[in-house]
């Protein structure tokens, strides 16, 4: 069974950074797109980034372009975001997802998703 699990969460001032970690099980990791999203309260769940396989494409939302980088490493089947010059509105719940196809910005076109971390920025 596919599995994914979110890490890295917590609690930062406005300006602080941190870095999420989505360790994947139960797939052949390299082969999937992996992507974040979050979802603020009363909010639809909203694209962050994304990663072809490979590593080598990435995709990222326009508000978070420049702050937040995702990378990979298919060794340990783990993808991640380095999330810096936080805002308050980056407050949500942060998800990662998976799914055969090819770079996608939309959460139905993703299978497989991780239970989510909070991530709390503080004014």
């Amino acid at each position: 069974q596919v599995h994914l699990a979110e890490s890295g969460g917590g609690l930062v001032q406005a300006g602080g950074s941190l870095r999420l970690s989505c360790a994947a099980s139960g797939l052949t990791f390299s082969r999937y797109t992996m992507a974040w999203f979050r979802q603020a309260p009363g909010k639809e769940r909203a694209f962050v980034a994304c990663i072809s396989g490979s590593g080598g494409t990435t995709l990222y939302a326009d508000s978070v372009k420049g702050r937040f980088t995702i990378s990979r490493e298919n060794a340990k089947n783990t993808v991640y975001v380095q999330m810096n010059s936080l805002k308050p509105e980056d407050t949500a719940v942060y998800y990662c997802a998976a799914d055969l196809a090819y770079l996608r910005s939309t959460s139905y076109a993703y299978h497989y998703w991780g239970q989510g971390t909070q991530v709390t920025v503080s004014s």
